[in-house]
């Protein structure tokens, strides 16, 4: 089993928060105080990302299987969970599975037609490659409104208002990412593989309207199709992550979805 790092904080019923391919936990610290405040939060860095270490091979399904054994080996039982892309589908998968109490997804990956996880995939390794190239003049070129915007676009809504530390750190946890080439060419097979309990516990999915790397028009609408029982929130003028571009409607739409757990 792989060793993970997570950040753990506040007290309640337990709220486990899953990143996306190429994050860190850290893309979820704009909600984790106001969580903290009335749950147990445990942000993790998914192995193979952050400071976790890999597994032998990384797709989303190994992810998935992994997160079922973290869970376990906490004595973490049946926790809300919450995804961001690649982890909402991990939250959405393991869900089904029965081991939640409550699902938010917040972009998830799966909802796509081929055009669409084709694009996810060359323009997310494009860009990590592109960063890995551009490494050295990092500090410089995100220290810019400019920059930030040409690098980050894809992942933040608002990347003009992006603190310039917050978007170098991001940029880097992406090129550092050991996982990130294997577990990006995982996305040709991600899916949603069964409803399973879904039907018996509170769904959100909830998409930023301005989200360009799974595109908002299109696969919202799918994910509705997929999942009509869920809850589907729009997330006006957020990106594909969107914690900092409005951490209080994301914690709000967090703190409704379990609400209804109880």
């Amino acid at each position: 089993m792989a060793t993970w790092h997570h950040h753990r904080v506040g007290a309640g019923e337990p709220l486990v928060l899953l990143h996306g391919v190429g994050a860190r936990w850290q893309m979820w610290e704009p909600v984790v105080d106001i969580l903290a405040a009335s749950y147990d939060v445990i942000a993790v860095d998914l192995p193979g990302f952050g400071r976790s270490n890999p597994l032998a091979h990384t797709t989303v399904d190994s992810l998935t299987e992994a997160l079922a054994e973290f869970l376990a080996a906490q004595g973490i039982d049946r926790p809300h969970l919450a995804g961001n892309s690649m982890g909402g589908l991990i939250a959405l998968n393991s869900g089904a599975r029965g081991l939640a109490r409550s699902v938010t997804a917040f972009s998830p990956i799966g909802f796509w037609g081929t055009a669409g996880r084709v694009w996810c995939q060359q323009s997310l390794g494009k860009s990590q490659a592109l960063a890995r190239l551009a490494r050295p003049t990092l500090p410089f070129v995100l220290g810019h409104a400019a920059g930030r915007i040409l690098f980050l676009s894809l992942i933040f809504g608002k990347p003009r208002a992006l603190d310039a530390q917050v978007a170098l750190e991001t940029a880097i946890g992406a090129v550092e990412a050991t996982a990130f080439d294997e577990a990006l060419a995982s996305f040709s097979d991600a899916r949603l593989h069964e409803i399973g309990a879904l039907t018996e516990i509170p769904v959100t999915i909830a998409w930023g309207s301005r989200d360009i790397l799974l595109t908002y028009a299109t696969q919202s609408r799918r994910a509705r199709r997929a999942l009509p029982r869920a809850e589907h929130v729009t997330l006006r003028g957020s990106g594909h992550s969107p914690f900092f571009d409005d951490p209080a409607a994301c914690a709000q739409v967090l703190a409704e979805t379990i609400a209804r757990a109880r």
